[in-house]
């Protein structure tokens, strides 16, 4: 398949297997036309299903200069930005307006995508997309075990996360060491924690930081008074839901006073 052939000597795995593709490109579920980033299309495995949703207006972005030729060959009418997400203005993009996020996202940046989404997530209603299974698994991970993380609580605040499917490495070419899983984040009805935001994201951090420790000893830092308690200090990160991080935040923020 010549979209293979032509980015295989760059060392990178490609999909082969176009049916799942076409699940990927689906996996958005959307139910009226929407702004559509695709983010590293590549050699377009996955753009080829979104051109052809009627309800996407799509626009993909790709750092690597080889696919960005490739793709204005093999799709010309795919408004194409070549650039580096992470590095770019999403002010820019679709004058202000909301759009959706897809991708079969770098496992080396997955979660630095998902983060630099969040940062604007009142613009985005959901993101798609297939990113390495163990970090898709900790995206959707409820708490209570290892796999539910910073990344987790910090985009189950905002998002309802649905893991949808997992993709065999032999249906890549050529074949990873490891599987993929396929996500989907719906933005949920919280406009605004009931807490400091930015204190919650330092509370989160700094308890997993330190998750084999009870959060008494994980946070001891954030508060200058010791003789203050609180029942979940007797918990670890992994055990608290959002709303616990949130009462948390809340109790250290009366604290620190």
């Amino acid at each position: 398949m010549n979209y293979v052939k032509a980015k295989k000597h760059l060392g990178q795995h490609f999909l082969k297997d176009l049916s799942i593709a076409q699940r990927i490109a689906d996996s958005l579920a959307l139910a009226e036309s929407t702004s559509v980033l695709e983010i590293g299309p590549g050699t377009g495995v996955l753009t080829r299903f979104l051109l052809q949703n009627q309800l996407i207006q799509l626009t993909a972005i790709e750092i690597d200069t080889e696919s960005v030729i490739y793709l204005k060959e093999h799709y010309p009418e795919l408004s194409l930005i070549e650039g580096d997400f992470l590095n770019f203005n999403i002010n820019s993009l679709f004058e202000g307006k909301p759009f959706c996020i897809i991708g079969n996202f770098p496992y080396n940046i997955s979660s630095q995508i998902f983060f630099k989404a969040l940062e604007h997530k009142d613009r985005i209603p959901a993101i798609a997309g297939m990113l390495q299974k163990e970090v898709a698994e900790r995206l959707a991970s409820p708490p209570g075990n290892k796999q539910y993380g910073i990344l987790s609580v910090l985009l189950q605040a905002y998002y309802d996360i649905e893991y949808l499917f997992t993709v065999s490495e032999q249906v890549f070419d050529p074949p990873p060491k490891v599987k993929s899983g396929v996500i989907r984040l719906k933005r949920n009805t919280t406009q605004k924690l009931d807490c400091d935001e930015k204190l919650f994201v330092t509370v989160v951090k700094t308890g997993f930081n330190q998750r084999r420790k009870t959060l008494r000893n994980a946070l001891k830092s954030l508060y200058n008074n010791p003789q203050a308690t609180h029942p979940l200090l007797e918990k670890r990160a992994e055990q608290l839901d959002v709303a616990s991080f949130v009462e948390l935040t809340n109790w250290v923020a009366s604290v620190k006073q």
